[in-house]
């Protein structure tokens, strides 16, 4: 008996608590000491010796303990991780493991962690740390470490996963470090794509054909033009593919490459592409064919194209070949509500299911910031997974989640984790996901901020409000963000901000999730001007810069670049030069008028989309800069006949107003202007009259356009600006068929 306890005593000393059959766990280190070792293929590839070193690392961080790598040839059946496909854990692989999967198992003593193909054996190695040792990565700062000189895991464990999706990117700062793409089980287009997105250019570039061979390009309104390729044309065929063939050379790993529509309208009208899109019910019908012949000369490579804008429907008789994969957008989708339910998504739906009736290759990009304002709150949080498990549901493989990309845009680092979570199992517990992050993310501020996200999730509910990707807050200062909202939301954020007092790291936290808020009211006071929560106080009859706003901007702008702001909008200006926007309307003096506050009657009403005051845009006293949303009369198709009722009549000897010039947006300066007095409102004499040239050459530059007429003095007690919209849009601004071009106009000055 004495022999038996001898040699039982002696087994427990050379294992100690490994041998886990009494207490069901599995203890990897004890009192910061540990008799494992990790155990690799004596083939090892790259995958597995970075997911051994991955573990090694975080084991010793966790607990001061390294553990040993050594290949599994070298193994002398001590205590042992065993990582990959080694001998020994094909003891434990009972079923196949999908593409980028992963098995974590053991048995009473070992732990086996095995992947399928791809990074598998790195997220398992990353699933381990977070799931069962209680690591995390909110962000892309340093990943969260539990100290711990006893790790242990469960005994008999067996977590299979694998992704609902085979291609996963949510495009937010975090993104961008590569731990937290691992960690997060996501990808990088920049990896995967050999050439990716709007390609037709990449791949035929008009500065090296368009001017020798106008006729690769398409044929727009009887003439060729830059804007899309020719499809029909056999040399833009023979060109694409030999830049295909020696790109492919070049890139032999990347997985797919992209022939793909640019962003924008203007695809080709000549008679073959006119004739294929007329068989396939549109232009998707060209597009859909070349792509196939391409695709058909490499058979080995993977290629997307994109059903976007004018090729969103599907063919009516081509179906995608098998090496070619549908990448849908979601463009046209407003946010308030999923997209299997909005309204505004009904035509993505019927299109993906068109497209799911003809190919199982389908992926998705689709769209989850405000691009036009980065920093506005944009409360889409509720449906990021109803969102991708209506997706997922729908056989979409894929899906590229546009955010703000590497810059600080709102909630950022939350919905990057949320949709990281959905786009590696849509199914996860969004309550517990929420929860976790709220409290590891932001501490004793966690509650607070799920308060505050939940009241801007249900104020935009209960008001009703549009949710759009080119949206601007000012347009919500009547629903969501209106100033009694904001006030609410700040009082949230001020307890998130004392329940962190002393702890900078997590009140840095806290005040980069408030910057949405302020940027708002910043923007809303450019709005609101001499009203209540504008810019502007009364100093007598005049009014001046409420001094207080100097301070505030300068503030808010230094906590911007503390936050990771590198830009303010997709393509706008940066945190420098929203700053200089400031100092420019601070210096402006508000000029007095005549017609300030005066009753405006438009015989064109203003855009639904743009409305900013109404016809009182006009006599608000507020100058138009160069966003067309914001203190822009916006007249969409159609002359500006504005009459401004001076309340009595006056002498004129002065009347001046800006126009905008914005291509990109197809706002022109009108054709001509022309200034007419009354005293009755009725009968109506010409004071003056002016002529603007049209834009003759391609010129995206955007700047407001003054205006001046110099008048005879003569009293009127109404004034009625005209202004002609052109006819056309011009030829080298491609537009979609039924474009028109708009006008905008600003203050009108009367004195």
């Amino acid at each position: 008996m004495y022999r038996i306890m001898t040699l039982l005593l002696c087994f427990l000393t050379l294992f100690g608590n490994s041998c886990s059959s009494w207490n069901s766990d599995i203890s990897l280190v004890s009192g910061g000491k540990s008799q494992y070792v990790i155990v690799l293929p004596a083939d090892a590839g790259k995958n597995e010796q970075h997911a051994a070193q991955v573990l090694q690392e975080y084991i010793k961080k966790m607990s001061g303990a390294t553990l040993g790598i050594i290949k599994e040839n070298n193994y002398k059946e001590q205590p042992a991780v065993f990582i990959g496909r080694t001998d020994h854990s094909e003891n434990i692989l009972t079923e196949k493991i999908k593409p980028e999967g992963f098995l974590l198992a053991s048995d009473n003593r070992d732990l086996y962690i095995v992947g399928g193909s791809g990074k598998g054996i790195v997220y398992g190695v990353y699933t381990l740390l977070e799931q069962y040792l209680g690591c995390r990565k909110y962000s892309q700062e340093p990943a969260m470490v539990p100290a711990k000189k006893d790790i242990r895991i469960p005994a008999k464990l067996h977590d299979m996963q694998s992704p609902a999706f085979a291609y996963r990117e949510t495009y937010y700062p975090a993104a961008f470090d590569n731990e937290y793409l691992e960690w997060h089980k996501l990808q990088r287009f920049e990896d995967l794509w050999g050439i990716w997105g709007h390609s037709f250019f990449k791949l035929v570039p008009p500065g090296a054909w368009f001017k020798s061979h106008p006729e690769y390009f398409a044929l727009v309104k009887g003439v060729r033009q830059p804007t899309q390729l020719c499809l029909s044309n056999e040399a833009v065929f023979r060109i694409v593919t030999d830049t295909l063939r020696k790109a492919i050379a070049a890139n032999p790993d990347a997985v797919y490459w992209s022939i793909a529509q640019e962003d924008g309208a203007g695809y080709c009208t000549c008679d073959l592409c006119s004739k294929a899109d007329a068989e396939e019910g549109g232009p998707q019908g060209s597009l859909i064919r070349f792509v196939n012949k391409v695709a058909a000369q490499f058979p080995e490579q993977q290629f997307t194209t994109l059903s976007y804008l004018y090729t969103a429907k599907p063919p009516l008789h081509a179906k995608p070949a098998a090496n070619v994969i549908v990448m849908l957008s979601t463009i046209d989708a407003l946010r308030q509500e999923p997209l299997s339910t909005v309204t505004s998504a009904a035509a993505f739906r019927k299109n993906l299911e068109g497209w799911g009736a003809i190919t199982s290759r389908l992926f998705v990009w689709d769209y989850t910031t405000q691009f036009t304002n980065y920093l506005a709150p944009f409360p889409n949080y509720a449906n990021l997974q109803a969102n991708l498990q209506y997706l997922s549901d729908h056989r979409v493989s894929g899906v590229f989640s546009q955010g703000s990309g590497n810059t600080y845009s709102d909630m950022a680092e939350y919905n990057s984790y949320m949709q990281a979570k959905y786009l590696w199992n849509p199914k996860t517990d969004a309550g517990k996901l929420q929860g976790d992050f709220m409290q590891g993310y932001y501490g004793n501020a966690g509650k607070s901020m799920q308060q505050y996200l939940d009241a801007l999730v249900n104020t935009m509910k209960q008001t009703k409000a549009r949710l759009d990707i080119y949206g601007n807050p000012v347009a919500n200062a009547k629903d969501y963000l209106s100033p009694k909202a904001i006030d609410a939301y700040s009082q949230l954020l001020d307890k998130a901000e004392a329940a962190v007092d002393g702890q900078p790291a997590l009140l840095k936290r806290v005040y980069a999730a408030r910057l949405p808020l302020e940027y708002t009211v910043l923007q809303q006071s450019r709005f609101f001007g001499t009203e209540q929560n504008g810019y502007l106080v009364a100093n007598g009859k005049e009014y001046t810069v409420n001094p207080r706003w100097l301070e505030r901007v300068q503030k808010f702008t230094a906590l911007c670049k503390n936050a990771g702001v590198k830009e303010m909008a997709e393509g706008g200006t940066d945190v420098d030069g929203y700053q200089q926007e400031w100092d420019t309307i601070f210096a402006r003096k508000w000029v007095n008028s005549l017609a300030f506050r005066a009753k405006v009657t438009l015989q064109n009403p203003p855009s639904e989309d743009y409305p900013a005051k109404g016809p009182q845009t006009l006599t608000d006293g507020l100058e138009g800069g160069k966003d067309f949303s914001l203190n822009w009369l916006f007249i969409y198709g159609k002359d500006l006949a504005a009459t401004i009722d001076l309340g009595s009549s006056q002498p004129v000897n002065k009347v001046f107003m800006h126009f905008l010039q914005d291509a990109r947006h197809y706002i022109f300066t009108p054709v001509k202007i022309t200034i007419a007095g009354s005293e009755d409102g009725n009968s109506f004499i010409e004071l003056g009259a002016q002529t603007l040239p049209p834009l003759q050459e391609e010129d995206y530059s955007v700047r407001s356009v003054p205006v001046s007429f110099q008048l005879t003095g003569k009293a009127v007690r109404y004034v009625r600006v005209t202004g002609i919209c052109p006819a056309d849009i011009p030829q080298w601004r491609e537009a979609a068929a039924g474009k028109r071009p708009a006008i905008c106009c600003d203050e009108v000055y009367v004195q």
